[in-house]
């Protein structure tokens, strides 16, 4: 039966690569200083929001067991954040989950349901969020969560919360592949950290990365592949060395180029067009180098309402 045919509201969020992720010192909040330039595509969750008489979570898809089912799920902590603001005198609803994104893979899969729960609830309660008040509302609930609300691609500055809208005239073809395990988000970061006071690093303020903004302008997806940089991959690479041989297999696959997307495991290969990208998926595929792989297209929309 349709959701909506049971009083409900359905949002399809998408998945974000970081094209370019620098990471500054610690602040004194416990984040780290990021510049970054995210990009949404075309590998999405949905989330479905009904009314009910007490909170149920329903995840499905992949990896579903090792998502919460319980009220620290992202897309309920949107929901029950969508009722304060409303001032709803409940958060009562039933959320299902169908999942495409991998879990733990440093796709912002969590960020995802998040930004999912927030429109959905707003629609199914008639709250009519602007986009202004969901960006507020997803920057409460974490650094990804604004980016999987506005989509597209987008400079992030702050701890990834601050955004502006990038020009981006590349049409871009991507091949993911899953890792058999994931990684959690602040273990990498304690990762970076460590290493880079083992080497008496001294970390300056990240910079804006003007010659990739730049490759995305002209459309130059040629220019843009060895510009990719991830400053989480040495600590990824260091909590999981096997992706050393993703990455490897990716390229002489003919990949033009392949990073750790965000704080891993997932690692993302540029190709030159969707027909590339098929074929470096396939002989990925055989290598056994991933637990799946995928293909995917961008910059695509953020959240947005599935209408019946």
């Amino acid at each position: 039966m349709s959701p909506f045919a049971l009083g409900g509201a359905r949002a399809r969020v998408p998945a974000k690569i970081n094209l370019h992720l620098g990471v500054g010192p610690l602040r004194d909040d416990g984040y780290h200083e990021l510049s970054t330039v995210f990009c949404a595509i075309s590998l999405f969750d949905e989330v479905t929001v009904r009314s009910a008489d007490h909170l149920r979570i329903t995840v499905n898809g992949d990896s579903a067991r090792q998502v919460p089912a319980d009220p620290t799920n992202l897309a309920a902590q949107a929901v029950m954040l969508v009722a304060e603001y409303l001032e709803r005198q409940d958060a009562n609803a039933e959320i299902e989950i169908d999942k495409q994104i991998p879990v733990a893979g440093g796709m912002a899969g969590g960020s995802a349901d998040a930004a999912g729960g927030l429109l959905a609830a707003s629609r199914l309660w008639r709250g009519d969020l602007s986009r202004d008040e969901l960006l507020s509302l997803a920057a409460a609930l974490g650094s990804d969560v604004p980016f999987s609300v506005l989509g597209g691609t987008a400079l992030g500055t702050g701890r990834g919360e601050k955004l502006l809208p990038v020009l981006n005239r590349c049409e871009l073809s991507w091949v993911i592949a899953v890792a058999k395990t994931g990684l959690s988000t602040p273990d990498v970061y304690r990762e970076l950290d460590r290493l880079r006071a083992e080497r008496d690093e001294i970390v300056p303020p990240p910079g804006r990365p003007d010659a990739l903004l730049r490759a995305l302008a002209a459309g130059d997806v040629t220019a843009l592949a060895p510009l990719l940089h991830n400053d989480l991959q040495p600590a990824a690479l260091s909590l999981q060395p096997m992706l050393r041989r993703t990455l490897r297999a990716g390229t002489e696959a003919g990949a033009l180029a392949g990073i750790v997307s965000g704080s891993g495991p997932s690692c993302v290969f540029l190709c030159a067009d969707p027909d590339a990208a098929v074929s470096v998926a396939a002989e990925l595929s055989g290598s056994g180098v991933a637990r799946s792989v995928k293909t995917a297209f961008g910059p695509v929309a953020g959240a947005r309402l599935v209408t019946p």
